[in-house]
């Protein structure tokens, strides 16, 4: 029977963690048998997850607080499930297991980062330190790639790109969808723009919220739904009060009904600093939601300009807004083919089925070949 065991940081409702568990998912429909291991307590629904086939363990593990014990809890683990593949997720997550791996036997060892700024010269450097220690290292966009092997992080004959996948039959549009949320949240005839994502620096909201308040003196008749949480909210909400577009702006916090927030939506808006490959522009691409996000990371892999969307320059308020309008002040019909363009693009390149069966291949090419990975770089570009 084919085991794999996945390690990440943590497990709550960000892109990462819900890419893993998706691959999970899919894998175990397969006939895999998989478990998840998080080092800080999940924060989502465990025992859901678990009577889908999928084992869910933690090593509870404090946020921010270094902790050498993992090392032998994850050993132990490793040790009483025997997997045939160990891949692990984020730096926290690849860093652990290469250094468990100096200990633990692991017949194969990827690393996958899920961002162009996993931090600082010391993080990369660490990757640098540790890279000899896992078979395979990759990343969910081109422009990660690049970035890591411009920084040292891995090598060129080290390190590919393997896309995430998105689940088409969740996210797809669904006009049932549109008119039930917006009377829950007292929307009426308006545009509605949407952002999703942790109220964090790396987001920018304080750019994306300056900039909604010059799209609002272009058209009043505009909302901006923010989903998420996160350390930034208190301070967004008192931004948004003091340029006093706290009526246009509803601060939804966590859901779980992405895909039906997105079916109430006209458009779908990113004002990040940098990314790496973001599912929810995946996510909003499969609603058919036109897209205006910033020009970093992997964003300009998927939003691909006048096509499906706007790209703008991150941190600047005003440009943002200007593509914002200018979506806004398309016809419908228009905006609705960018939004059709957008699906049609992740179906034929980001299905997740399909990228199951190029992690499967993967995983097969790696245990005959074991550290000979040369050959294969370039397989998934």
């Amino acid at each position: 029977m084919k085991k794999i065991l996945f390690l990440i940081t943590g497990l709550d409702h960000a892109g990462a963690e819900m890419q893993v568990l998706e691959l999970a998912r899919g894998l175990a429909l397969k006939g895999w048998t998989t478990q998840i291991i998080s080092m800080i307590k999940p924060t989502i629904d465990v025992e859901k997850i678990s009577k889908e086939g999928i084992q869910i363990n933690t090593l509870d593990m404090s946020k921010g607080a270094p902790d050498p014990r993992a090392i032998w809890k994850l050993r132990r683990l490793i040790m009483e499930f025997g997997p045939d593949i160990v891949h692990s997720h984020m730096i926290h997550a690849n860093l652990l297991a290469r250094i468990t791996r100096i200990i633990t036997r692991m017949p194969v060892l990827i690393s996958t980062a899920h961002n162009t700024n996993e931090g600082g010269k010391v993080r990369m450097l660490m990757y640098r330190l540790t890279d000899s220690l896992c078979n395979l290292m990759t990343n969910v966009s081109q422009d990660a790639v690049d970035s890591f092997i411009q920084k040292g992080a891995s090598t060129k004959k080290k390190i590919i790109f393997v896309p995430n996948g998105i689940n088409l039959k969740r996210f797809k549009k669904n006009a049932a969808n549109d008119e039930s949320l917006r009377q829950e949240l007292g929307i009426k005839d308006e545009f509605v723009w949407l952002a999703v994502g942790r109220l964090s620096e790396v987001k920018d909201y304080p750019t994306l919220i300056r900039s909604f308040k010059q799209v609002i003196q272009h058209n009043s008749r505009c909302q901006l739904l923010i989903v998420g949480n996160g350390e930034d909210r208190s301070a967004l909400e008192q931004l948004s009060r003091t340029l006093e577009v706290d009526n246009n702006i509803k601060f939804l916090g966590i859901r779980e009904d992405i895909p039906r927030i997105m079916n109430a939506s006209d458009a779908y808006v990113m004002s990040s600093l940098w990314e790496g490959m973001p599912m929810v522009l995946l996510e909003a691409s499969a609603c058919e939601l036109p897209m205006v996000a910033t020009d970093v990371g992997g964003n300009r892999e998927v939003v691909k300009e006048g096509i499906s969307g706007y790209l703008a320059r991150s941190s600047d308020s005003e440009q943002l807004a200007e593509k914002m309008i200018s979506l806004m002040s398309m016809p419908t019909a228009e905006r609705e083919a960018m939004g059709r363009n957008g699906r049609e693009f992740v179906m034929k390149h980001y299905e997740m089925d399909a990228i199951i069966e190029k992690w499967e291949a993967l995983y097969q090419q790696l245990k005959v070949r074991k550290t000979k990975v040369g050959s294969m770089q370039g397989g998934f570009r």
